[in-house]
């Protein structure tokens, strides 16, 4: 069993930064994929950002150049640095990771959620 902490969601202003974090715990053999979702008020959770063990990373459309997620192997983490925030990037934001356990090749795990306010 994989567990995920997050944390570094609160309210900013527009045009302000915020940095999320997210580690896993557990029995892990190695840790492929790690992201970002989130999920607004009455709509479904779509993909902020993903990144892979090596370090490729893809982002969802509304998110673009604004946002970086990045990962520290050594710790189990994924960071994701949110610039430029808009209102619309209001929601509440769940880590997401796909880990290799010495029982299962590929346990999907996601955190609790934090919120993140964007508003003046």
């Amino acid at each position: 069993q994989v567990q995920l902490v997050e944390s570094g969601g609160g309210l900013v202003q527009p045009g302000g930064s915020l940095r999320l974090s997210c580690a896993a715990s557990g029995i892990i053999v190695s840790i492929n994929a790690m992201g970002w979702y989130r999920q607004a008020p009455g709509k479904e959770r779509e993909l902020v950002a993903a990144i892979t063990s090596g370090g490729s990373a893809n982002y969802g459309d509304s998110v673009k150049g604004r946002f970086t997620i990045s990962r520290d192997n050594t710790k189990n983490t994924v960071y994701l640095q949110m610039n430029s925030l808009k209102p619309e990037d209001t929601a509440v934001y769940y880590c997401n990771t796909v880990a290799k356990t010495p029982w299962v090749p590929d346990v999907r795990s996601w955190g609790q959620g934090t919120q993140v306010t964007v508003s003046s």
